[in-house]
Parts: structure tokens; sequence; C-alpha cells
């Protein structure tokens, strides 16, 4: 899984710091998905899941894009009818299910699909000339892969109206502004500062990390005071572990903890 394959336009490299990185590399379509893409990035997020050795994924493209949007002619001749049969859905359900923390590391475009894969993930890091947006309407339809639900609980109704009702982009800087991207760097610095930040949280307690990212999905639509008891009984929970134990004997005894992920 190390070595990329050739001619595929998704391939995965494992770092030996904990975390992968799955790179789309489609460049004579900006990285657009297709099928095949969606199929094989749901393939690398699953088997990355069930390895031991990967504690954090980072979603990335090659050639200064991150995904243009979904491919228009693949798409365009589609029925109802076939997009349940070929679950054109699947990636995103996939990617929304994944268990370990998400970062998209995004330069150039992530607009329609691109914009809905990288809002799917826990962690945005941006270039300043990045762009984002939810072009759908411009070609008869809406977003399809959470693009309404996520930016309507991330910048609120007034922002994400204006965004998929005219299908404007914008620049990394506002979106950051908006609270929808983590964090804005250079631009060509996006993978680098996503490495710097995927390999501090594969030091982290797993099962500490897992919890919050359960939080912090499940807490997007349930009520406050229910949400603060779960908090508190998975916090209490988390003494019951062999992490919690190491973190804070390492902490009294000034040296670096060393998490097992037990």
């Amino acid at each position: 899984m190390n070595a990329p394959t050739p001619n595929c336009p998704v391939s995965t490299r494992i770092d030996a710091q904990g975390f992968a990185v799955v790179t789309l590399n489609r460049p004579e379509r900006r990285n657009a998905l297709n099928l095949e893409v969606k199929g094989l990035i749901a393939e690398a997020i699953v088997q990355l899941e069930a390895d031991p050795a990967v504690r954090v994924i980072i979603l990335t493209g090659a050639g200064g894009y991150f995904v243009a949007g979904t491919d228009i002619a693949e798409m365009a001749v589609m029925t109802p009818a076939q997009h349940r049969e070929l679950q054109t859905g699947r990636m995103f359900e996939i990617v929304n299910a994944c268990s370990k923390p998400l970062i998209a590391a995004v330069e150039g475009y992530a607009l329609g699909g691109g914009c809905e894969l990288a809002l799917a993930c826990d962690i945005i890091v941006a270039a300043q000339t990045s762009r984002f947006g939810q072009p759908e309407i411009n070609v008869g339809v809406m977003p399809g892969g959470g693009g309404t639900q996520r930016l309507l609980r991330t910048i609120g109704k007034y922002q994400t109206a204006l965004l998929t009702m005219t299908g404007n982009a914008i620049a990394a800087e506002q979106a950051f502004a908006m609270g929808m991207v983590s964090e804005v760097c250079p631009e060509g610095q996006a993978l680098e500062q996503a490495c710097a930040i995927a390999s501090k949280i594969a030091r982290q307690p797993p099962l500490a990390i897992r919890s919050i990212k359960e939080m912090l999905n499940v807490g997007l639509d349930a009520p406050l005071q229910t949400m603060l008891s779960l908090e508190r009984k998975t916090f209490t929970l988390l003494f019951d572990t062999e992490d919690q134990k190491e973190g804070m004997n390492a902490f009294m005894e000034k040296r670096r903890p060393e998490y097992k992920g037990r």
C-alpha cells in the first residue's frame, strides 16, 4: 500500500509517523470525481481504517488541485435509479463513517463534490490561493454529498443559502473567516502543514482522539444538556484505559508518553 500504482488515479502512502496520505491524481480533469475515483477513495479509507498502524488519514490532490468537482460528463445522463444502483454517494458515506481523524489538504479548487469531500473531513488545511464552492446550481441540480447540511451546521443558514443558490466560489481566507477552514497556509504548503498536524495527532492517545471525534459528530444534532452529560460520561470512561494512566504518569514524571490505544 506504500507504493502508488502506476496510472492509478488514487494512491496511498503510509508514513512511519502513523498517518497515511491518500492522493487523487487525475490531472486531465483537475481531479474531478468519477465513479472509479470515488470507489478507489472509499476502498482506501476502508483499508486504512482497518490498519492499526494508521491513526490519521490525509486526503489531498496532485497537480495543484484538490478536487474541481464531480465529473459532469459521466453524471449528465444518469437517472435517479442509476444513482441508487451505482451507489454514487457511497464514498461520502464511507468518509462520514470513518472513526479515524481525516484531514483535507487543499490546493487550488475544492468545488462541488470536492468541497463536500473536504467538508466531510475533521480538519481542513487550505492554501491561500485555494477556492471553495458548491456550484451545482449552475448545472441544474443541488449539492448531494452533504454540502447544504454540513455548510448549514458550519457557517449558518444565510451564508449557506448565498453559496449554494448562487454557485459562487470563495477564497480560502474568506472560508477561514466563516469557520469553514481550520488553517490557511502559503500556496504549495497545504500537504506539508497537514502532515505536521497529522503527525502530532498520531502521537496522541487513540482512544481519546476517537472519543473527541465521536462527541463532535454526535453533538451536531443533539441538545446541549444531553451532550454535556454524554461528554462527562465519555471522559470518565477514559480513566479505565492504559493510555490515561500512561499519559498522566508521563506528565508527572516529565517524560514523553507512549500511547498504545488500550
